[in-house]
């Protein structure tokens, strides 16, 4: 049960982490993407998947 607190709390920081990402790209780049969308999911993808493998694997949990 504590493993979805976990994932909640690690979605939600993941996706303020990958938006402020995506701003200051935007801001280096000094446009916005047309498709920011596509641009988001490229970033958050991977940091989610990282993330909660790594939860699984602290946490202890294999299914």
């Amino acid at each position: 049960m504590l493993e979805v607190a976990y994932f909640t709390l690690v979605a939600v920081a993941l996706y303020l982490i990958a938006d402020r990402l995506l701003d200051w790209i935007e801001r280096r780049r000094g446009a916005r993407f047309e498709n920011r969308q596509v641009v988001f999911l490229a970033i958050i993808l991977p940091l989610a998947l990282a993330s909660f493998w790594l939860i699984r694997l602290l946490g202890g949990t294999t299914h």
